[in-house]
């Protein structure tokens, strides 16, 4: 049986999974938010993000963009803080 990932470990997982979605519009925008605030994350935001890793990219950001209706499941401070799209840095 696979030994359990340390925190460190699954947020190293997260953050490649985060920043490899497919499209540089997903990277930007799901790796960035892990970027900006992970830092301050402790088990439950982390749960959180790992759940919202296994959502397909398009839903993902419409619910940051606000066209489509966020999921329970997904709503609440670190979606409200993810519409904010205040980490999206956009290279020139």
């Amino acid at each position: 049986m696979p030994e359990a990932l340390s925190f460190e470990g699954r947020l190293a997982r997260a953050r490649f999974r985060a920043w490899h979605r497919g499209t540089r519009e997903a990277d930007f925008m799901i790796g960035g938010f892990l970027d900006r605030y992970s830092s301050t994350w402790e088990e439950a935001e982390l749960r959180w993000f790992e759940r919202l890793l296994d959502e397909d990219d398009v839903d993902i950001m419409a619910w940051a963009l606000g066209t489509q209706a966020i999921p329970a499941e997904f709503a609440g401070t670190l979606m409200n803080t993810m519409r904010k799209l205040d980490y999206v840095d956009i290279p020139r």
